[in-house]
């Protein structure tokens, strides 16, 4: 439970090798967070995050096994994640790929693929999540989510899809939430400077994980619902949904 000055004391990250995750794993940490719970598909890989975030201050970081895909092992990761740590304040849904578009295009499969993990996947534990939170009668959730999902582009419409859906509904679960105890934040990045867009052309507004996180930790301050990653893609999307489709086809975006 949060501590008496409202810091947070116990995060757990689904996506536990993301690098936004960790800035703010770390941000958590230097505000008196104690107990870290880093999960993904190959935990040996968090270990070193485990021994930086030790050296910051947590006094307790697990790192367990979590596969978004397997959607039968989702309800028992939860349950056995709480019973491990009885409470747990925050967590921070941050695994996605961005997938192949090109590939996409003509492999089912691929889509498939992207669409599950950025979107299926989260909605698969993010049900038991809500369920075990509502239980311990506080927390919060915090989603990423993208800007790429305010509108569907050309060049990357399958993510945005999935970013779309998942947005969409985080949306509509936040609303469901009000009066339980627990709440919702969905974060809107821009392009990050990360692992997973190592290599690509940074696009305008380019931010970087420390970014995502600092505005992370503000929006939790403030009880924000929605945030966005650098603040003014807010405008910028806001005149971009608006902006007829025929002329939108034609942006380099």
């Amino acid at each position: 439970m949060n501590d008496a000055l409202g810091s947070v004391q116990s995060i757990l990250i689904l996506g536990g090798g993301s690098d936004i995750a960790l800035a703010t794993a770390h941000a958590m940490v230097a505000r008196r967070c104690r107990t870290v719970v880093l999960a993904g598909r190959d935990p040996e890989a968090f270990s070193g995050a485990a021994k930086e975030l030790t050296k910051a201050g947590a006094s307790t970081v697990e790192r367990v096994s979590f596969d978004a895909l397997d959607h039968a092992s989702h309800a028992e990761f939860v349950r056995g994640t709480f019973d491990r740590e009885r409470d747990i304040d925050l967590a921070l849904v941050a695994f996605g790929v961005l997938g192949d578009q090109e590939q996409a295009e003509h492999d089912g499969a691929e889509a498939i693929r992207i669409l599950d993990s950025n979107f299926l996947g989260a909605v698969s534990v993010l049900v038991p999540l809500v369920e075990a939170m509502k239980r311990q009668g506080h927390g919060t959730i915090v989603v990423l989510s993208s800007v790429a999902g305010e509108r569907a582009r050309r060049s990357n419409f399958v993510y945005g899809a999935s970013k779309a859906g998942l947005d969409a509904y985080c949306q509509g679960l936040g609303d469901s939430l009000v009066g339980t105890g627990v709440r919702l934040m969905i974060v809107r990045p821009g392009f990050v400077h990360s692992k997973m867009t190592d290599g690509l052309a940074a696009a305008p507004l380019a931010t970087d994980p420390q970014h995502v996180a600092d505005t992370i930790i503000t929006g939790l301050g403030r009880g924000s619902e929605i945030v966005w990653a650098p603040g003014s893609l807010r405008f910028v999307m806001s005149a971009l949904r608006h902006v007829p489709r025929v002329v939108f086809r034609r942006l380099p975006l």
